[in-house]
């Protein structure tokens, strides 16, 4: 149980961190939003890019 705990905690951190650099990198408001969406999915993009570069 613990351990869904810290994964969950390291997940809403880094969430909070990408929102932050996403929107702080937009330029009107619906690049902030499409920003946004990106934080809630870049977990995916890095496990993918890093079994890309393992050639997985």
């Amino acid at each position: 149980m613990a351990k869904d705990v810290h994964s969950g905690a390291v997940y809403g951190l880094g969430f909070i961190g990408a929102a932050i650099y996403f929107i702080s990198q937009a330029t009107t408001f619906w690049m902030g939003v499409i920003g946004f969406l990106k934080a809630l999915v870049w977990p995916a993009f890095l496990v993918y890019e890093a079994l890309k570069s393992l050639g997985i």
